[in-house]
């Protein structure tokens, strides 16, 4: 609470005379003691260790289980084919995230390596490390602050602090103000200096109050070092699914040995044939299918200018409802500009857009012609230099064809009176012919205060009270707007005069209004994303009025009862928060600590929160939230650092895009989902079934696996880079909370693998009764088995294939997709019948995979019977349609 003190209090608390600063002796047993000024953060995660958290998953520990038990039986091929998934699907998520967490590297490459001190009575520089409590820092425009200060002493010094508050506009310092209310906003502190931000203007000296990580900056690292990961959501259905398919392939094995011990079979013969089970109810391809899926996402999503840094962040802005975004830089364009001028009795908004536009009226290119030569900025080739405000008029200046470098050379400055914050008012005396003009520009109030004629259609007049209340009225109004306004004013004079003598009996020209103003396309991306269902909320360090005002040009708020203060959250408990937080859309004056609320508030009510922001504040908030989004360009290397995906363009547009792959890229792995479950489904009722009546079981174990992990892989991961549905932005977003089964998908799972599985008994039944056996016939030979293996083998690999086709929709034909829509897929079916062809025909995989060739009247009939779950799916697909037109 430094800054409720007084300077002389927090000397006499740090033991320092501000004369001489500390010795070195004692800066010497304060370093020792409080450590040095730098930031620290726990060890990261090396290769092993990431590639070891990549195995914590329920499917994961199915497929290792699966791979113990066909080692202890000799199956070595198909463990070391199981193993071969295992180690894919976590080679894949490693190499996503071996360089994600810099948040705390970046941090520690943004503090000053240099710093400015007063010790021993002498003025030294020193590495910001050695900075101490209660040493007395100097600090002047361009330097950087070394760790968090009360300033002691300040004249006119201003600090940039954007990557802290969120402010546009470099905050006013002044050493002898003192803030009593302890809930004083971070951006409100003027009496303070904060680590790592810049002083742009002035100069000042401070006691350092907290150094490392104890300052503002210290305490954002210690807020990114929480362990604090989630499941995403579809983390949390494969969990749930591996779960549910490790305790069915449980339950099928026992249930087979309680069917083993009434038939009184032999007990090892049915523990091989639950194997068989166990390895045709688990889609042993499932984990790394998705995590292929999400990888291929994020190279398509890299093409829109979103990189995301981990996997599963993919598929969780499918699910997407509350973008939490920063204001300024991201919703805005962290540029001030100016958009109104106004000169007597005419007020003028200024383009958008464009330059080089002629002005007819005298008194505006008076007014713009003062307030450029009356600035210290510079702006060349599209970059400016100085205070942000003064950028914004030399812009408008060079705009209207009156650039600072032509006025300059014309008119020569021969002597100036400084800003200050007291005044608040700047001075130049520049040529003007053979006389000398006075320049001014500041606040308007104060610059009435000290004129006394105006400007009129280019003619000096007496300035009246209904010119002054008129003048006072228009900036009313500018500021209601949420605009900063300046004024500016002139007098000639024939000789060059004191500095004190500049602003007296001066002439009102007019006045400008500006603003950072926000991003043109926004305002289409929120109306896109809320069509979508996702509600946008701004949350900003600036202040309130502003924060409304841009808000409710964008579409994000519709009045000011919609916005809250972050001192106002401060007086609410968190459960009072959380329960009226759905009533606001604008949160202003925030620290980095409430963005973490607001955003634990949203997800307290089951939302899927995105927040984005650029600066170093919202690194928290951007690590809590589902979410992080991080600028690219503007943004700091904590924001990218903390975050889940960053935008190369810095455009709000672009997470409205990559949402909308989020959503195509979940339907699609779900489409790949059912797929999988349907074809296992399949493999599970012909082997149960044989089981159950006592039949010959028609399939192989490695039979079963070559058909999971090559025959479906293949359609799968096509599945997965299915076009995406135009429409998915016209829908309200995924509940987080929605199986994989919902909407019908558990119902056409169980019809289609019900079909394969039948489809593939009878093909079985069809290979026996050729050879003159039926399926309950004893002692059938060895070369009949093998040869009614191979037929339901074929049938269920190209009944599986021919299937994929269906599944790219649960309403929309594949006529109605077009069949070649998805050439991935239909090069998948062809690559796939080649494999299973290859499997057959050529002599050693035939031998290892116990099958032989198919007559021709034989493959003509396992063609037919592949292609029939197709035929079926698509003719329900075609009823339901038509019952629903008809209702």
């Amino acid at each position: 609470m430094w800054f409720t003190k007084s300077r002389e209090e927090v000397l006499k608390e740090f033991a320092v005379d501000p004369a001489a600063g500390l010795s070195s002796e004692e800066a010497q047993y304060r370093l020792a003691k409080y450590g040095e000024n730098k930031l620290k953060g726990k060890p990261k995660k090396g290769l092993a260790a990431l590639f070891f958290a990549q195995l914590q998953d329920m499917l994961i520990y199915v497929l290792l289980g699966a791979t113990v038990i066909t080692v202890l039986i000799g199956e070595y091929v198909d463990a070391i084919i199981i193993l071969s998934v295992v180690v894919l699907n976590a080679v894949i998520g490693v190499v996503q995230e071996f360089k994600a967490e810099k948040a705390i590297e970046a941090l520690q490459k943004m503090t000053t390596p240099k710093a400015v001190v007063r010790r021993d009575g002498e003025v030294k520089e020193i590495n910001s490390e050695e900075v101490v409590p209660g040493d007395i820092v100097i600090i002047d425009a361009g330097r950087y602050v070394p760790a968090d200060l009360r300033l002691i002493e300040s004249v006119n010094l201003q600090i940039e602090e954007s990557a802290l508050t969120g402010e546009s506009v470099p905050a006013d310092k002044n050493a002898d103000e003192l803030h009593e209310d302890p809930k004083t906003p971070l951006g409100d502190k003027s009496n303070m200096a904060f680590m790592s931000t810049l002083a742009t203007y002035g100069r000042g000296e401070g006691v350092v109050v907290a150094s490392g990580m104890e300052t503002e900056v210290g305490k954002i690292a210690k807020i990114l070092d929480e362990d604090h990961d989630e499941l995403t959501p579809l983390q949390k259905r494969l969990e749930e699914l591996g779960k549910v398919l490790g305790f069915f392939a449980i339950g099928i094995c026992a249930l087979i040995f309680v069917i083993a011990l009434f038939q009184k079979r032999d007990l090892f013969e049915m523990f091989l044939t639950a194997i068989s089970l166990a390895v045709a109810a688990i889609p042993e391809g499932l984990a790394a299918i998705v995590a292929i899926v999400l990888a291929l996402g994020v190279t398509r999503m890299s093409k829109i200018n979103a990189i995301v840094k981990k996997l599963p962040a993919v598929e969780t802005l499918g699910s997407v409802n509350i973008i939490c975004s920063d204001k300024t830089g991201t919703l805005t364009q962290n540029k001030m500009t100016v958009v109104k001028t106004y000169t007597a009795n005419n007020l003028a908004d200024v383009p958008k857009v464009g330059s080089d536009f002629r002005i007819t009226n005298i008194d505006k290119i008076n007014l713009i012609k003062t307030l450029v030569l009356c600035s210290d900025a510079t702006y060349e080739n599209g970059e400016g230099t100085g205070d942000p405000t003064e950028i914004a008029l030399v812009v408008l200046g060079e705009r209207f064809n009156l650039s600072k470098a032509k006025l300059n050379a014309e008119h020569q400055r021969v002597a100036e009176k400084p800003f200050d914050s007291e005044r608040k008012l700047m001075s130049t005396l520049n040529k003007e012919g053979d006389i000398y003009r006075v320049h001014t520009k500041g606040a308007i109030d104060n610059i009435i205060n000290i004129a006394s004629t105006a400007l009129v259609d280019g003619k000096v007049v007496p300035l009246t009270e209904s010119m002054k209340e008129k003048f006072l009225q228009v900036a009313e109004e500018m500021s209601n707007d949420a605009l900063r306004v300046l004024g500016a004013a002139y007098k000639d004079t024939a000789d060059i005069i004191d500095p004190d003598e500049m602003e007296e009996d001066l002439t009102l020209i007019g006045l400008v209004g500006m603003i950072d103003p926000p991003r043109l396309e926004v305002k289409e991306s929120i109306r896109v994303a809320k069509l979508a269902g996702i509600t946008p909320i701004m949350i900003t360090g600036d202040h309130r009025n502003t924060a409304v005002a841009i808000a409710k040009e964008l579409g994000i708020a519709d009045n000011l009862e919609q916005s809250l203060l972050g001192a106002e959250i401060d007086e609410m408990s968190d459960e009072e928060f959380a329960q009226r937080i759905n009533d606001y859309r604008v949160f202003a004056r925030v620290s980095p600590e409430h963005k973490v609320k607001i955003v634990r508030a949203f997800k307290s009510h089951g939302n899927i929160v995105s927040m984005t922001g650029d600066g170093v504040n919202d690194a928290p908030s951007l690590k809590y939230a589902d979410i992080g989004v991080a600028m690219g360009i503007t943004g700091t290397d904590v924001s990218k650092g903390a975050s889940d995906m960053i935008l190369t363009d810095d455009n709000f547009t672009t997470i409205v895009r990559a949402i909308e792959e989020g959503r195509n890229i979940y339907n699609n792995i779900k489409k790949a989902v059912i797929f999988l479950l349907s074809c296992n489904l399949g493999e599970v009722i012909t082997v149960f079934a044989s089981i159950l009546f006592f039949w010959p079981v028609p399939l192989l174990p490695t039979q079963i696996l070559w058909i999971n992990l090559i025959t479906d892989s293949l359609p799968a991961i096509a599945l997965g880079v299915d076009p995406g549905d135009k429409d998915v932005m016209k829908k309200p977003p995924r509940d987080p909370n929605e199986s994989f089964f919902a909407e019908g998908a558990g119902s056409r799972a169980i019809i289609g693998g019900t079909l394969i599985g039948i489809l593939t008994l009878l093909a079985f039944y069809f290979g026996l009764k050729e050879h003159g056996y039926s399926l309950g016939s004893t002692a059938i030979p060895e070369t009949v088995l093998t040869y009614a293996r191979t037929m339901s083998f074929v049938v269920l690999a190209a009944s599986q294939l021919f299937y994929s086709l269906s599944v790219r929709s649960s309403s929309k034909s594949i006529l109605q997709l077009g069949l070649f829509s998805n050439i991935y897929l239909i090069g998948a079916i062809i690559v796939g019948f080649i494999l299973q062809f290859g499997v057959i025909s050529v002599p050693f995989l035939a031998d290892a995979f116990k099958v032989q060739n198919l007559s021709f009247r034989d493959w003509v009939l396992v063609f037919a019977f592949a292609i029939l779950p197709l035929i079926v799916n698509e003719l329900i697909k075609m009823l339901t349609n038509r019952r629903e037109v008809s209702r």
